[in-house]
This record gives structure tokens, C-alpha cells and sequence, in this order.
């Protein structure tokens, strides 16, 4: 949700800033801009829309400078248009800002009292005129950001640049993630380190409340109470080659075609294949004797996690809460004490799910966390954490990083039910074998994707779609629903079979597909009584199962997609590609943004 990139540079800024910004553009936005200092004095660019319209701006209007700043903005105060396009500014500082100020209103007021105008609907104008503000009082750039930032509440990440200081560049975070670049000669600032890689791997983490000093041969950093501090330089795993579609039309494409590798690297990590048991590095709890497990995250990771607590209640027997993140924190539940909170990200940076670890810790429970990415902020403030091993995903929509969380918390799940005796080694044997071969599988659906092509060319003509499953199967229906709505626009829900006669299937007819995932196993025959009773109503029944269910389900249903046959405590993770497959190619065919759809972020870092 929005990117900032910056440099203090050797070379001309604009093309780097604009390649940075394309590094992002997975987290989602609606405008671009750029600004740069060019002979002491600031000159911007900017755009609405994709940064294509930025780069014919450039190319009409070239900007000069070797110090500048870069943003892609997801408009939250005022309309995705030039006009609120970052940078914003005055003569002299240029800010680009992720988050919301929240206390904007009542700065605006106070400054347009002392008879400073405004140009735009943005929050972040008002960090500009509060800056310039103090700069023509005659403070310095360092002086004027310290007094700033102590005057501004809300969450952001800023980076500001200042007439007449070209080789100097102020960042500060509060909130919405930073990372500092050290390349030689010159330094740089990012949303995250992808976005830096081509320039540098040696990165440093702005903490909360810090803000930083660059030249182009050093960075400063303070905390919150201007008192110099020290950040650790940390070599990222990222390299400028890290990115990249391949021989693939999108990237979601190339990231569905990832899982097999990703679901085998994650579960690698976490099971030993020639003793078939799982190796959980140490917790920051003893599931042996933990009361309660609390899980909180935010879209796809909420479903991940709530498949995760099927498996946990079922295999280790721990009473498990769920709730969505930006919901825990209002709802505020009795909490045992001693108890656990397991919090599921793949960016680390979801502001709801961080406000949630924050308020969990506070309330004395352990926080483990399961993110993709190392160094994160949900990493750095979790008491323990669990990493995904699925490399950089740039579709906004999770495909990869959804089924290497339903790995680790399968793995943990096995974990938990082995220290509190209430699975056998026989039966973690059997079930961590079972993991073992989901992979295998995976590379086998993606092989043959005929018939999820014959199925989308279906789906694509529906206005209203309906997905059912049972069991730890309901949550993978949620995410079916969620990413046809996300990547096709088309109305989708989800919901357990059981659920339909008690409502949903008033909205039965022979124009809505419903979509049921129905593997052969202990719910099956429910769920084909459910399936069955929608057919009778006219119902189009596509489903997905395997070879034992298939002859049944042929018997009414419209469609058949047969997936290998796995163990039902696997289920989940072998369907979930199946129904994100189906969502791409319906959103192909309707000529849709797939990688990047309308109005959605990646990393959502604003509440």
C-alpha cells in the first residue's frame, strides 16, 4: 500500500527512482510521481494512473537531479488524481508519505489561521506546509523535521527532500515500514528492501518513532527523542535478479506455477523426511501446557489461519479464538493468562494485524508469528516467529504465500499434537508423510489445468457465484470466493454446505455456479447431500474432488475437476490451487488486471 523510494545519488535520479517504483508497484496504487533537486532548487513529475503515464511525463519532460524522491500513492484523503499525486510540497522540502496523519485536520486549521494556503485534499500537504512552516522561520531541515514529527499523530513513512541540501535526504517512520540502503557513494530509502535490490543488499530498518540523516556517504539515525542511535546492517536475501515474470504473461501466473517449489522449501524447514517427524524450532511456549491459542490476521492469511485452527483444535486438542485483525482489537476478549496469540502475515507489515501482535503482547500473551518476510516488523516484534519460505510474491493477490502458511500451521499443528501426547508417532508418521507428498501433487494439478480453463470459461459469464465446503474445507471456499471477487469482480461468497438450506439457497437458480470443494473422506456424503439439494433446485454444480468422489458427483453436477487423492488433513492446501487457478483464468478471460487489480494493495499498512 503505497511505496516510497529516495536516493542520494551519482548518477541521474530519475530513471533509478523510476525503476524502484516499478519494484513496487505490487503493493498497489492509483498515481506516481517523482521529485528531485536540480541545481539546489526542486523540480517534480507526476501522474495518475499506472507508472507508464509517469514514464511518457519523463520522457516529455525529463528531470534532472542525482538526489530524489519516488512514490506510488493508494489514494486514502482525497481522489486518485494528478493533482493529489506525491510529491507534494512547497519552493522548498518535497514529502512523500505511506499512512494517514491522522491529526491533519486540526494542523491544517491551525496553519491556515497563520494564513498558509493549501492546494489539495491530501493528509500529507500538511506535513509539506508544516515543514515549510518552520523553514521559513529559519530552522534547519533536521530541526524542522524533529518539530514535525513531534507535532503529527497517526502512522507513516516519510521521506523528504529540501532546496538548496542536494546531497541531503530525511526519512522517518511511525507505523508504515522504511528500510535505509548503503550503496557506495551514495544511500537510499525504501518501502522495503525489494525495492532497493538492484542498488544495494546492505540494508538497515528504521524502528518506530526513528528518523534518519542521509548524505551520500552516511546515514544518521535518531529516535523519537532525537538522541543518536545505531541500526544493524543486515545483508537482504534479495538480489536485483529476485523479480521477474519469466516466460509467464503475469506474475500471479508465475507464482501458481511456484507452489510446488515453495510448499516443498517450507515443509523442508519444519519436517525431517527421513525420521517423519516435525522439527519446530524453540516457541516462545510450551503448547504441552498452553490454555489458549489466539489467531489474528487480515484477508487471505485470516483464511490460512482459520483453516490452521480446524488442525489444532483437532490434532492437539488446544482451544482456539480466531478473529479478524482489525476486529480483536475492538472486540477486546477475555484473554487466559499464560495464553498464546499466533498472528499470520506474509508481508509483516499489515497495520491491523501489527496493532493486534501489539495489544495481544500487552495483554500478556506469547506472540508467535508466521510471515514471509525476515526482518519485518511483525518479525522484530513477535516473541517468536515461523518464516514462510515462499520469496517475493508481487501478484497482489496471495497464491503462493497462502499455501506456505497452510504448510507451517499443518506442521505446527503436528507439533502441538505430539508435545501434548494427543497424537501418536505412528500417526504424526502418516500425517507428516502425507504433507511430505503435497508438493508432488501440486506439480501434477498444475500440469493438466484443462479443465479449470474449460470451468473459468464458465464461471467468467456468471454475475453471482457460490463456494461450499465442510469442515477445514469451508475456509479454502472463503478464499475461492475472495479471489474471484478479487481478481474478476465477480460477486462471489463462500460458505459451509451445511449452511446453505438455513438461507443461501434462495439465491439458487441456473445462473449462479456454485462451486463446491468435495474430496472423498469423513464429510463427504454431507456434503454431496447439500450439493444435491441445490441441484434440485436448478443449481449449476461444478465441483472439486478426487478419483473416489468423482462417480458420485458426476451423477448431478454440471462439472467434475478430479485433483489427486490426498489425506484429508491435507486437503485444504492441495484445494486452495485449484480454486486461485480458476480465479486467474476467469480474470484473464474477462481482461482484468490480474496482478495488480482495482482498488487493492499488497501490503496494507493504514488501518
Amino acid at each position: 500500500m503505497c511505496g516510497i523510494v529516495g536516493l542520494v545519488g551519482r548518477e541521474a535520479a530519475s530513471p533509478r527512482l523510476l525503476e524502484a517504483l516499478r519494484r513496487l508497484e505490487y503493493r498497489g496504487y492509483d498515481s506516481a510521481g517523482i521529485a528531485t533537486l536540480v541545481n539546489g532548487h526542486i523540480e517534480r513529475r507526476r501522474a495518475e494512473g499506472k507508472l507508464r503515464n509517469l514514464a511518457d511525463v519523463l520522457e516529455r519532460q525529463p528531470l534532472a537531479g542525482t538526489t530524489g524522491i519516488g512514490h506510488t500513492r493508494w489514494a486514502t484523503h482525497g481522489a486518485p488524481t494528478e493533482r493529489n499525486a506525491h510529491p507534494h510540497g512547497t519552493a522548498r522540502v518535497s514529502v512523500v508519505h505511506n499512512g494517514i496523519i491522522e491529526n491533519y485536520a486540526e494542523l491544517r486549521a491551525e496553519l491556515e489561521s497563520q494564513g498558509v494556503g493549501f492546494e489539495t485534499e491530501t493528509d500529507t500537504e500538511t506535513v509539506a506546509k508544516l515543514l515549510d512552516h518552520l523553514l521559513a522561520q529559519g530552522a534547519t531541515p533536521e530541526q524542522a523535521v524533529s518539530a514535525t514529527l513531534k507535532k503529527i499523530h497517526g502512522a507513516f513513512g516519510l521521506a523528504m527532500i529540501f532546496a538548496g541540501h542536494g546531497r541531503k535526504l530525511i526519512a522517518a517512520r511511525q507505523g508504515s515500514p522504511l528500510a535505509v540502503g548503503y550503496g557506495e557513494g551514495e544511500m537510499f530509502v525504501g518501502s522495503d528492501a525489494l525495492a532497493l535490490s538492484p542498488m544495494t543488499r546492505r540494508i538497515a530498518y528504521l524502528e518506530e518513532g526513528d528518523w534518519v540523516v542521509l548524505s551520500d556517504s552516511e546515514a544518521r539515525f535518531f529516535d523519537a527523542e532525537d538522541r543518536p542511535v545505531s541500526r544493524e546492517v543486515k545483508l537482504t536475501a534479495y538480489s536485483g535478479a529476485a523479480v521477474g515474470k519469466g516466460n509467464y504473461r503475469h506474475f500471479m501466473e508465475k507464482e501458481l506455477h511456484e507452489h510446488p517449489v515453495v510448499l516443498g522449501d517450507t515443509l523442508r524447514q519444519h519436517i525431517d523426511p527421513a525420521t517423519r517427524a516435525v522439527a519446530l524450532p524453540p516457541l516462545p511456549f510450551d503448547p504441552a501446557a498452553v490454555p489458549k491459542i489466539t489467531f489474528s490476521a487480515c484477508g487471505s492469511a485470516y483464511l490460512a489461519a482459520q483453516v490452521g485452527r480446524y488442525w489444532i483444535e483437532q490434532v492437539a486438542r488446544i482451544p482456539v479464538d480466531s478473529d479478524v485483525a482489525s476486529e480483536l482489537r475492538y472486540r477486546d476478549p477475555p484473554l487466559p493468562e499464560g495464553g498464546a496469540a499466533l498472528l499470520v502475515s506474509q508481508s509483516g507489515e499489515t497495520a491491523d494485524t501489527l496493532a493486534a501482535l501489539r495489544l495481544l503482547r500487552k495483554r500478556g500473551q506469547h506472540v508467535l508469528s508466521v510471515v514471509n518476510v525476515a526482518e519485518s516488523t511483525m518479525d522484530r516484534e513477535s516473541d517468536g516467529t515461523l518464516l514462510t519460505i515462499a520469496g517475493p510474491e508481487i501478484g497482489v493477490a496471495s497464491t503462493k504465500a497462502f499455501t506456505a502458511q497452510l504448510a507451517v500451521l499443518a506442521a505446527l499443528a503436528l507439533g502441538f499434537g505430539r508435545a501434548r501426547g494427543t497424537l501418536s508417532a505412528a500417526e504424526e508418521a502418516r500425517l507428516t508423510a502425507a504433507l511430505l507428498e503435497v508438493p508432488g501433487h501440486a506439480a501434477t494439478l498444475l500440469e493438466g489445468g484443462e479443465e479449470i480453463q474449460a470451468l473459468a470459461a464458465e464461471v467468467a459469464l456468471a454475475r453471482d457465484v457460490l463456494f461450499l465446503g465442510r469442515g477445514s474445507l469451508y475456509p479454502i471456499a472463503l478464499e475461492g470466493a475472495l479471489k474471484l471477487k478479487e481478481l474478476s469482480y465477480i460477486h462471489a461468497e463462500g460458505y459451509a454446505a451445511g449452511e446453505m438450506k438455513h438461507g443461501p439457497i434462495a439465491l439458487i437458480d441456473q445462473d449462479v455456479p456454485v462451486i463446491a470443494l468435495c474430496p472423498s473422506g469423513p464429510l463427504f456424503e454431507k456434503t454431496a447431500s447439500n450439493l444435491q439439494e441445490a441441484a434440485a433446485r436448478g443449481g449449476r454444480i461444478m465441483a472439486f474432488t478426487d478419483a473416489a468422489g468423482a462417480p458420485a458427483l458426476r451423477r448431478f453436477a454440471e462439472r467434475v475437476v478430479t485433483l489427486p487423492t490426498v489425506d484429508p488433513f491435507v486437503a485444504p492446501i492441495l484445494h486452495a490451487i485449484p480454486v486461485q487457478l480458476l480465479a486467474y483464468h476467469v480474470a484473464v478471460l474477462k481482461g482484468t488486471d490480474v496482478d495488480q487489480p482495482r482498488n487493492l494493495a499488497k501490503a496494507v499498512t493504514v488501518e
